[in-house]
């Protein structure tokens, strides 16, 4: 059997373990990044990419934000379109008085296989990270020193720190870190591509579209290149299992029930197949650290439990864990009370983000509060602008959930008429 050491071992080269070991190598701490899969390679997905990844994107190296930029492949993204029950769109910028022919785009939207293969080929040009695709890991083993790490092709790997970024699916997470599927805080999604797909924003804004059939859930339809669409659906998996639904037909039923989305894709043809997914989702709390690891990204179920994101959180946890790591490695500490640091961090930056959406969440399944909210926000510029400016104030996005909030915006808005 084929043996080797390392300090840090990251299992899972999406965005969570890529965005870590490009931190890691910019920090100048070398390490091993291993996938199962060889890249390019598709990931189910909604393929949104916010404005996290190219905040952070730019903090390592303004050369590779510029590089992702410039790739043809992505669309830029600068708003989104929420459309409630009754129909009534409500358009929300990224940015207050943007002009896409000045500004950097805000967010954007990128097929997983071409935004994944962007960060591997970043990787695959830091000499002091050693990515090895194709190597599935069959075992993992704790050791007086931290972990081994057994392959399907013989190899034993053994490290001292292990971040494990392998997606919702981790068998790490769930049968070591003990992380069970709970299904009130997972969501159960189908996502297909489709050609020739009509009616977008001008500005290419992302459309969450909240259909009583879907509730508490949406259906999203998000501009590709050369008019492509990432077009899916997802609802909480314990509404699902309640009223025993079949995703896929009820996929075709919204294309039957609603003429106006049904009229958008009357000419357009389906690129592939619909393929099914799951999201473990970050409305429960739960441990993303032991002894000698941290669980990054899906692995550590920090999606978006309203939005669905999962691109950005995880992209950011990996920053945390890499920093996280190399305090370790200096301190020569790794047992689970140091590492609670890392778990700490990420509460902070992404947890508290990630309550909220839960709570819009459950404020959102009450329809006719949702469509009163968004007709009112929908004529009036001002609310409007306050939301936009919310997109990055996070303390400012956190009166959306305070009922006086409401009151003073309704109050103003009487007192102007």
């Amino acid at each position: 059997m084929n043996m080797m050491e390392t300090e840090v071992c990251i299992v899972g080269a999406g965005p969570g373990g890529a965005a870590a070991a490009l931190k890691l190598s910019y920090l100048g701490t070398p390490c091993l990044l291993l996938d199962k899969a060889t890249f390019p390679r598709d990931k189910v997905c909604g393929d949104a990419v916010s404005g996290k990844v190219t905040t952070l994107l730019g903090r390592l190296d303004p050369a590779m934000l510029r590089r992702f930029r410039q790739q043809v492949t992505n669309v830029d993204v600068w708003g989104i379109r929420f459309i409630p029950s009754n129909g009534r769109e409500l358009k929300i910028p990224f940015q207050v008085d943007y002009d896409p022919n000045v500004d950097e785009a805000p967010g954007y939207v990128m097929r997983r296989t071409d935004f994944d293969n962007f960060l591997v080929e970043e990787v695959r040009q830091r000499k002091n990270i050693d990515f090895r695709e194709g190597i599935e890991v069959k075992e993992y083993e704790r050791t007086d020193k931290g972990w081994k790490i057994s392959t399907a092709s013989g190899q034993e790997i053994h490290c001292r720190i292990l971040l494990i970024a392998d997606g919702a699916y981790s068998h790490f997470s769930r049968h070591i870190a003990g992380h069970t599927k709970d299904n009130a805080h997972y969501a159960a999604a189908l996502r297909a591509y489709y050609k020739g797909v009509t009616g977008f924003h001008k500005d290419n804004f992302i459309e969450l579209h909240f259909l009583p059939e879907l509730n508490p859930g949406y259906f999203w339809i998000f501009p590709l290149p050369n008019g492509g669409a990432n077009v899916g659906l997802g609802m909480r998996s314990d509404f699902v299992q309640k009223r025993r639904l079949n995703l896929k037909t009820v996929l075709n039923e919204v294309f039957e029930k609603h003429p106006d989305i049904a009229a958008r894709f009357a000419n357009a043809e389906l690129d592939g197949k619909i393929v099914g997914y799951g999201l473990p989702l970050g409305s429960k709390r739960r441990s993303l650290s032991g002894d000698h690891y941290m669980l990054l990204g899906d692995a550590g179920h920090l999606i978006d439990p309203l939005t669905g994101e999962g691109i950005g959180n995880a992209f950011y946890s990996g920053f945390i864990a890499a920093e996280q790591a190399i305090q370790c490695l200096q301190e020569e500490r790794f047992d689970a009370t140091y590492l609670e640091a890392y778990d700490a961090r990420v509460d902070r930056v992404l947890r508290v983000e990630m309550r909220l959406s839960y709570q819009l969440q459950r404020i959102m399944q009450i329809q006719w509060l949702t469509n009163l909210i968004t007709g009112f926000i929908a004529s009036n510029p001002k609310i409007i602008e306050l939301l936009c400016r919310m997109y990055t104030d996070f303390d400012l996005r956190k009166q959306l959930v305070r009922p006086w909030f409401w009151l003073k915006m309704w109050l103003g808005r009487r007192a102007e008429a």
